[in-house]
């Protein structure tokens, strides 16, 4: 090679070809190289295919969604109307179906009309019913089961829903419509539950640049002292550069591909491991093309990048290398300012805005936290160095995972800073969903249940002594709403029918007596005239007439801009007959629930559609979560599961690849003497030391971060020590069950024939 001859097309050509002709190990370590970055890879498209997941997933629920919506009965129209019931910790959506003629609109998936009492159900629920727990299920929705949904009126494999006919819905208690299908609607969702989302997958993506970037420098080793046999052959450095390039470019290229074929197997391995309120199909599991296309020009570059860095660190000399990491002392100061201009990032909208500021500075909150979780990587090298050189001596094995860590620990800490980052976000993320609890609508932390019963004219009396045999009902309010006209002209009023209970936790009042009578009204709401006769119910419905008593008190209502409305306890009416009518639920049904019952909440649903499969019923249970918080832990919950797996991967890939180019020093090791114990335990005292430097740092740092998404979203401040244990020891368990699956590898790295060398 001439200086000054070479052109870069040409020396990346070189990097090529002396990537790929280095014999045995040279396909070794590109394979190490392709795998450890296809790994990355698949990950990255994964996320990249969440665009697509969400658009697929609410095109088919808008296809499906009850769509016009008419007045008039006819040939062509469907009664419908939604309802959810639980099954454990998943949400069963369904629709009861009452067709009005031979040519009623079906939905979706759904090949047949329903008979009453027929139930046609999604494959996923259909293996729930046929489990042990379906006994709990049984009659809850419909009397026969005829058939299974196909997967077009799905949203995913896992989805649990169903359809079922029946014959008890009108014009009023339902949706009349003609056709099915509706435009995509973007109902978003709050700050907070998107802060959540965000965070979750800020967590999993910096790890994953992580794995990229050690990957990249596998085989470091061996590949500077092949650039320094070319600087004897008359390389420059710049030419040096350029042909490790080429050598990398072959590895990044091997890891798209690797990457690609790994995507293409999750396609069919993913969609049934998820869980049915996340579910979709494998054919929607394909990345957006500019994403992708961002990923496959993104690794590539990123790889040279960070060979080209790695490269700063070594002198390659025509005959030799000089490694500078010996004589290098890590400097503190930068790495600090990267997690503290983190912190301040973080900070400053909690400061400015105090608690519950984060939903409107989601983009500031982001990057502090990327730059907190980049400075738990910064800081990792410094503060093992800092640990091992006040590490005393002990057994042989110690002493030698000791030696090496002193000499060298930039690998090990490559080995493991990944693990820590993924530790650190996990508990950071973990903390900030474990604060969100509670169903919305729960009221004073009562475990009860609320039945809207929508059968024209029922005033719910009949709720009481169908419900009251089951275990775990402890009592049984009810409540009649109604829309009361005055007899004399102007203008209704509601008017609502229960006992002071009722009332007194409806309102918030403290005193109440059966046979009173409340307005509840704002303070300057002109309130209805004494005496004034009203009709408590439709016209013609055969509700009776009833006269305001004189001795009428005001309670003010919880919210000041509510409309008046009358309570009236059933003494106080007499006689009176109260049909519900107007625009109001006919009868609310509220059942206080005693949480030590098995089963209570199963048991009660089912009984309640057995009775009237139209009654709406919401369970209100203080130490529920949200539906939508549920589906975004069992996402991040799934990504966890993906990142462990993807750290044992990587530190597999990792340390074969450290064993073999420590191959000659442990040969020589083993024939002086020692013995593959020794050395084995000495592998996993490399691994392990970092490792519990790493999960410290990673727990204070995690936990830090909990605290301040908490503090910002406006959460209750709490570390969950549980979860932040499982998760450090989950990490460390996959760490070393990694290292330790290699061990026998050890065996042959430590032949006679690894004493050979050029």
């Amino acid at each position: 090679m001439t200086p000054g001859r070479s052109s870069a097309p040409a020396d990346l050509a070189l990097g090529v070809r002396m990537s790929v002709s280095g014999g045995r190990s040279g396909w070794a370590r590109l394979g190490l190289i392709a795998t450890g970055l296809g790994i990355g890879v698949a990950m990255l498209l994964l996320v990249a295919s969440l665009p697509t997941i969400l658009d697929t997933r609410a095109e088919r629920d808008a296809a499906r969604s009850p769509g016009t919506e008419v007045v008039e009965p006819g040939d062509d129209t469907l009664l419908v109307k939604r309802f959810a019931s639980d099954v454990a910790a998943d949400l069963v959506v369904g629709y009861l179906v009452q067709p009005e003629g031979a040519n009623a609109p079906l939905p979706p998936g759904v090949d047949r009309v329903l008979a009453p009492g027929e139930a046609l159900m999604s494959p996923a629920l259909q293996r729930v019913l046929d489990s042990p727990e379906g006994e709990l299920l049984d009659g809850r929705w419909g009397d026969r089961v005829v058939g299974t949904i196909a997967p077009e009126g799905l949203v995913g494999p896992q989805e649990l829903r169903v359809y079922v006919g029946t014959d008890q819905l009108t014009g009023d208690n339902a949706q009349r419509i003609s056709d099915f299908g509706r435009a995509v609607r973007d109902d978003g969702a709050d700050a907070t539950t998107m802060l959540m989302a965000l965070v979750g997958l800020t967590g999993l993506l910096v790890p994953v640049a992580g794995f990229i970037a050690t990957a990249v420098r596998f085989g470091g080793e061996a590949r500077d002292r092949r650039l320094a046999a070319v600087r004897l052959a008359g390389a420059d450095a710049a030419t040096t550069g350029r042909i490790a390039a080429g050598e990398t470019l072959v590895g990044a290229v091997g890891g798209l591909l690797v990457g690609g074929l790994l995507f293409l197997a999750l396609r069919a391995v993913v969609p049934p491991l998820v869980p049915s309120s996340l579910t979709f199909h494998g054919a929607d599991l394909r990345p957006v093309p500019v994403l992708a296309a961002l990923v496959a020009v993104l690794v590539p570059v990123a790889s040279v990048l960070v060979t080209r860095s790695a490269l700063k660190h070594v002198i390659v000399e025509p005959l030799g290398v000089v490694r500078r990491s010996t004589v290098v002392h890590r400097r503190l100061w930068w790495r600090v300012a990267v997690p503290v201009v983190g912190l301040a990032l973080m900070l400053t909208p909690l400061l400015s805005g105090g608690t519950g500021s984060f939903g409107d500075s989601q983009g500031l909150v982001l990057l502090g936290m990327v730059l907190l979780l980049v400075g738990v990587a910064l800081l990792l090298p410094w503060l093992l160095d800092v640990t091992v050189r006040r590490l005393r001596p002990g057994a042989l094995s110690w002493d030698l995972a000791l030696r090496r860590l002193q000499h060298e620990s930039g690998t090990a800490v490559r080995a493991v800073s990944a693990v820590v980052v993924s530790v650190a976000s996990l508990v950071a993320v973990h903390g900030l969903l474990g604060s969100e609890t509670g169903t919305p609508g729960s009221e004073d932390g009562r475990f009860e249940a609320v039945v809207y019963d929508d059968l024209p004219g029922s005033d719910g009396s009949h709720w009481a002594s169908a419900l009251a045999g089951i275990e775990g009902v402890q009592g049984i309010e009810t409540r009649v709403m109604t829309s009361a006209d005055p007899v004399d002209g102007g203008e209704p009023i509601a008017l609502v029918v229960g006992s002071c209970a009722s009332f007194t936790d409806t309102t918030g009042a403290t005193t109440c007596t059966d046979g009173d009578v409340m307005l509840v009204a704002p303070p300057d709401a002109q309130a209805p005239a004494p005496r004034t006769t009203y009709v408590l119910g439709a016209p013609g419905s055969g509700a009776s007439t009833w006269s305001l008593p004189a001795d009428v008190a005001t309670v003010e209502p919880e919210y000041p801009d509510s409309a008046p409305w009358l309570f009236v306890t059933p003494r106080a009416l007499g006689d009176a007959v109260v049909v519900p009518s107007g625009d109001y639920d006919n009868a609310i049904v509220t059942i206080a629930l005693d949480r030590a019952a098995p089963d209570v909440t199963a048991h009660l649903q089912t009984a309640i559609a057995q009775i009237d499969p139209t009654a709406t019923v919401i369970i209100n249970d203080p130490e529920a979560t949200s539906s939508m918080v549920t589906g975004i832990r069992q996402g991040l919950m799934l990504g966890t599961v993906a990142l462990l797996a993807v750290v044992g991967a990587n530190l597999l890939v990792t340390t074969a690849e450290q064993l073999r180019e420590r191959r000659r020093p442990l040969a020589v090791l083993a024939a002086f003497g020692v013995r593959r114990r020794v050395l084995g335990l000495s592998v996993l005292f490399q691994v392990a030391v970092p490792v519990v430097v790493g999960l410290a740092l990673a727990v204070v740092v995690g936990s830090g971060l909990a605290v301040i998404l908490q503090a910002g979203a406006d959460l209750p401040v709490s570390l969950d020590l549980a979860g932040i244990g499982v998760t450090a020891g989950g990490a460390a368990a996959v760490v070393l069950l990694a290292t330790a699956a290699l061990l026998p590898l050890l065996g042959r790295v430590t032949r006679p024939a690894g004493l050979q060398g050029e």
